[in-house]
């Protein structure tokens, strides 16, 4: 993304949170960004479209930041869960995107609605993914049911303690004392097998390839964490890591955020990773690239 359009989003994103989203104007957003009326329609169709592309530039941060955590760790280790909410809780309070998330909650806006309420899905089957890692496979039915309720306990647990001033409470500690009780939780629900919704919901709640995430995004997601678990430990020069991550990461970035992506720069970014990086970890990059494939075949249908 360009430095002016980037511009314009961080100036958007600082008025909303002043004015409010309804209250703040375009023209406030051309004064603060120092950008004319042409320019800002290339960037955006409408302010809604601008709306989105704040919690995307966000939702981008936070994704990338829980996936380095994932490098050359165990995927069922609860600590590395329990630090990739944390940084998905600061990025949340620091950039106050909840604030903009009740405001649009009350208005009459359906498009941010939807929008709104697809963020929120998504991350639930980011969630879920997590709980499956963690708990296994033999647990995966009871597992939304048991997203759901720590997705909802957390939200309440980090919503009271602020209000509660005189008590200070960190967000990590709320992270681990939701963790702690639904650990106990799924243990118990599994020995009785009790179940009130089916995971495989999560597919009808996220139908669509587009703007959702597709099961080829799932195994794009998968691949890409494996390939970049892969180069970490086949190469020694932490630059070639960070390049190789750069390169792996703006590939699916390319796929799951773009409704246009470039193929022949997807195709190019492939064979750079595969003669500069990926030499000694074959394999992973094979999946990679199947799944990148797969991704594009699946996509070209939907337009």
């Amino acid at each position: 993304m360009n430095e002016r359009k980037q511009n314009v989003i961080d100036t958007a994103h600082k008025l909303f949170i002043e004015k409010g989203y309804q209250a703040t104007s375009i023209q406030d957003i051309l004064d603060g960004s120092g950008i004319s009326k042409g320019t800002f329609y290339n960037y955006f169709p409408s302010k809604g479209e601008l709306f989105m592309a704040i919690f995307s530039s966000f939702y981008k941060k936070i994704r990338f930041e829980r996936e380095e955590l994932l490098i050359g760790q165990d995927v069922a280790d609860i600590e590395i869960f329990i630090k990739q909410l944390e940084i998905q809780m600061m990025v949340n309070k620091q950039s106050k995107l909840l604030i903009l998330i009740e405001e649009v909650r009350v208005s009459n806006d359906e498009e941010l609605k939807e929008f709104i309420k697809r963020i929120q899905l998504l991350s639930i089957r980011w969630m879920l993914g997590r709980f499956i890692d963690i708990f296994g496979e033999s647990k995966k039915p009871y597992l939304l049911d048991s997203t759901i309720l720590f997705n909802g306990m957390m939200a309440h647990m980090s919503y009271f303690s602020f209000h509660a001033k005189d008590v200070a409470v960190s967000e990590i500690k709320i992270i681990r004392y939701c963790m702690n009780r639904i650990v106990d939780l799924v243990n118990g629900v599994a020995e009785s097998k009790e179940q009130i919704l089916d995971p495989e919901l999560i597919d009808i709640w996220l139908p669509t390839f587009k703007n959702n995430m597709h099961q080829c995004h799932n195994d794009l997601m998968k691949s890409t964490l494996a390939l970049k678990k892969a180069t970490h430990r086949s190469l020694s020069c932490r630059e070639d890591q960070s390049k190789a991550n750069e390169l792996i990461d703006f590939i699916q970035e390319e796929l799951m955020q773009s409704s246009k992506p470039r193929i022949f720069l997807i195709e190019s970014l492939l064979q750079v990773i595969k003669t500069q990086y990926a030499s000694n970890v074959e394999q992973d990059m094979e999946l990679f690239e199947e799944n990148v494939n797969t991704c594009l075949k699946l996509l070209e249908k939907e337009i």
